[in-house]
């Protein structure tokens, strides 16, 4: 049998070579108007700072329940989202509403609960369903606990998102300009080990520009944005370990040139716990910081 004509493989390769540096085009554009609505919504806080959270953790929901059930998906996943929006808004009105301080996690636990038992009678992946409450609507919640921080949590923000910037950033220009062995290569092959330490080394070196600005200490800062990078990749690796299961490449292409939703934020979603328990572990990765 003869091959494709000649024509034919000139054609999709010249697509293939668009469709790179449409991407490289589209990405920092895309994720610089991501960025900058994010950086906005965490100085101003509040409610704005919620409804930002929900309308990309909504979207993020929905990618994460299709990924267990291509046709029946939309109930599991409105039930997720309405328990991390009641969540997010008990844990933003707890004072003056008066509730306990556990009110948003029994929030959380009840939707995970209503998933469970709902997959269970359609015969759906039961934990996979109950888990999108664990995995997007719980790092939502501590998200906001960390803006709400009592010592400067806006730079606290600023700087968890910061440093997840400067992974991926870092991590894809190291990869591509050193190269070397892989990674994790059945998870994702085009991750290499020169490219996670270029991340991690760029998000210490985010962690020590932020405390030299604020006239905090740098080791600390180092330390806290080092500790989310790797976080932060490990978040990433378990987001292609799930779609590779499920058998997609990207949760969605709602975003060009970044995928899906949930393909933007993995990071942050193992990132923002962290960051919450080491605040509450005690360490303030910017003691003493005065702008």
């Amino acid at each position: 049998m003869s091959g494709p004509p000649a024509a034919h493989v000139e054609s999709v390769a010249v697509e293939s070579r668009l469709q790179v540096h449409t991407d490289w085009i589209l990405r920092p554009l895309f994720g610089f108007v991501l960025a900058g609505l994010a950086v906005a919504t965490t100085i101003y806080g509040g409610l704005s700072f919620v409804v930002f959270m929900s309308l990309g953790c909504a979207g993020a929901i929905r990618e994460w329940h299709r990924l267990f059930s291509r046709r029946h998906f939309t109930v599991p996943a409105l039930l997720t989202v309405i328990a991390m929006v009641g969540a997010l808004l008990c844990q933003l009105y707890r004072s003056e509403w008066m509730l306990p301080p556990y009110t948003p996690l029994a929030i959380l636990l009840l939707g995970g609960i209503c998933n469970l038992v709902l997959a269970i009678a359609r015969g759906q992946p039961p934990l996979a369903h109950a888990a999108g409450v664990l995995y997007i609507a719980l790092p939502a919640l501590c998200l906001l606990g960390v803006r709400q921080w009592p010592l400067h949590p806006v730079w606290l923000v600023v700087l968890t998102f910061l440093a997840i910037w400067a992974t991926d950033t870092g991590a894809l220009f190291s990869g591509r300009l050193i190269g070397g062995p892989k990674l994790a290569p059945r998870l994702s092959p085009k991750k290499t080990w020169a490219g996670s330490l270029g991340g991690i080394a760029s998000a210490a070196l985010v962690g020590a520009s932020v405390a030299l600005f604020l006239h905090s200490g740098v080791v600390a800062a180092i330390a806290f944005g080092a500790a989310l990078s790797v976080v932060g990749q490990i978040g990433d690796l378990f987001e292609s370990m799930v779609k590779r299961r499920a058998g997609c490449k990207d949760s969605g292409g709602l975003i060009p040139g970044h995928g899906g939703l949930l393909d933007r934020i993995d990071s942050i979603l193992f990132a923002a716990p962290a960051a919450l328990a080491m605040l509450l572990a005690g360490f303030d990765p910017l003691a003493g910081a005065h702008p």
